[in-house]
């Protein structure tokens, strides 16, 4: 009897096919179809979203520091811990669509006074029994189970999406702090070769004023050039510390001293070559926007559960085994006993709950739409920064080159009309001054051009994605 029922059963819920979920449509995207800065990459050309990290950080240190923080860094860890709760949560659901069978075996003890007994018999009676069944097995005739089921599919796909944002996020600011170290670590040197350059001018102005060749003004201007040089070194040095210990943070674990970069940022080997490709290739295959997308067919599924709970509902409860008085007796012929209890319930009054329950599903879906909407124009406005960079960054660099090197022959020009006694050493200073802002500032610039890079790499999406469709 119960491999009838179940036969029966597993034919029934093949054969339903309703399904009261409305068809998911993508939503248009909420962005022009071309960057707002003009690039020199053709339409056909493929995105650096494409490339994977390996291909865009290609220093070597550097790489070997990313998969450092790929194995230890503590926020990709709960991102991966998140992945396994959401699939035994999708697995839990999907268990409902198949009746939960178990063997029960019971022992009940009942007494009857005379009085209460049919026959004016009383007494105490046994009953034993061992059983193999399920209970209150619906039957998805509507779909809610099997939307509920694929709501909880695509939450978990949206949780694994999360996790690769996580780990492009992750890439890119390993990728920042260490370029930021690197760029500190120029910083300092340009600092400490201020330093050394302005006590020697200092004991030099000295040794003049000691002989009358120069004045006290002089000598106080080089002490304080000086002592402003001390102060920067000072200052450079612990913040080269404190973007050690930012990398190891972010990182996750002790780093190997042979694998900090050691300045010279332009030496960081980073792609310059990055391109954008289109906007609707880009931005419908970053992680958060599919994650977004993820939610929104998540709640697309809600409604047909939401709809389905007007519809009747068909639940069965089947049971096959033996029962007997005596426990010797379970097993022998004759004790064999079955139940088959098929349950329908049609919802008449329920206070409005379920046409509650379905405009809140509705109203899930609509702020599921914004929320991808926004997620589409929030991509769209990273990638246009980043390019709005890039499109003037070298240019900036250039300036900046030809400024220092016309200030390196200014100082060199103030210095020598100085020691001839042709300019006061105030014309002097200006000239070490302005130069010493212009190297500063050209290392400023070289270090915006390379997080840049790294801005442009995380903006486009890090990496192509797997199709949901294969990957389900």
């Amino acid at each position: 009897m119960l491999r009838r029922t179940l036969t029966l059963l597993l034919a029934a819920t093949t054969l339903a096919g309703c399904n009261l979920a409305p068809p998911y449509q993508r939503p248009g995207l909420p962005v022009g179809q071309a960057w707002p800065v003009p690039t020199a990459t053709a339409p056909a050309a493929a995105s650096a979203g494409d490339l994977a990290w390996r291909d865009v950080f290609q220093d070597a240190r550097l790489q070997q520091v990313i998969d450092l923080a790929l194995r230890q860094n503590r926020d990709l860890r709960v991102a991966v811990g998140n992945i396994e709760q959401a699939r035994a949560q999708y697995r839990i659901q999907r268990a409902e669509l198949l009746p939960a069978i178990n063997a029960v075996g019971s022992e009940s003890k009942a007494h009857t006074p005379a009085g209460a007994s049919q026959f004016g018999v009383g007494g105490t009676f046994d009953q034993y029994s061992a059983t193999v069944g399920f209970s209150a097995y619906e039957l998805d005739l509507f779909g809610r189970i099997r939307n509920l089921s694929a709501a909880a599919l695509q939450s978990y796909f949206a949780v694994e999406e999360n996790r690769r944002t996580v780990q492009i996020s992750l890439i890119a600011e390993v990728a920042a702090v260490y370029l930021t170290l690197a760029a500190d670590q120029d910083l300092l040197a340009i600092f400490q070769g201020a330093l050394k350059s302005r006590e020697d001018s200092l004991t030099l102005i000295q040794k003049r004023f000691e002989a009358g060749a120069a004045s006290q003004l002089d000598l106080s201007q080089a002490q304080t050039l000086a002592e402003q040089a001390r102060s920067d070194a000072a200052v450079a040095v612990a913040q080269v510390a404190q973007d050690r210990n930012a990398l190891q943070l972010v990182v996750g674990a002790e780093i190997p001293v042979e694998l900090l970069p050691n300045g010279d940022v332009t030496a960081v080997s980073i792609l310059a070559e990055l391109r954008p490709g289109l906007p609707s290739d880009v931005l419908t295959r970053r992680p958060d926007v599919l994650a977004a997308e993820h939610n929104l067919q998540a709640q697309n599924a809600n409604i047909g559960a939401a709809r389905a709970a007007f519809f009747p509902r068909i639940s069965l409860t089947a049971a096959t085994g033996s029962a007997s008085a005596e426990l010797g007796g379970l097993f022998k012929a004759g004790s064999g006993a079955w139940s088959f209890a098929p349950q329908i319930v049609l919802p008449l009054f329920a206070g409005g709950a379920n046409v509650a329950n379905l405009k809140g599903a509705r109203a899930g879906r609509d702020i599921a739409v914004a929320q991808y909407e926004k997620a589409i124009q929030t991509a769209f406005r990273e990638v246009s920064d980043a390019l709005a960079v890039r499109a003037t960054i070298r240019d900036r660099v250039s300036a900046q080159e030809r400024l220092v090197t016309a200030a390196t022959e200014a100082r060199r020009l103030s210095q020598a009309r100085y020691d001839r006694g042709v300019d006061s050493y105030l014309v002097l200073l200006d000239a070490q001054r302005t130069l010493y802002g212009a190297r500063q500032t050209l290392l400023a610039a070289k270090l915006v051009e390379a997080l840049n890079r790294v801005e442009l790499y995380k903006s486009l999406g890090g990496g192509s994605s797997p199709d949901p469709a294969e990957r389900s």
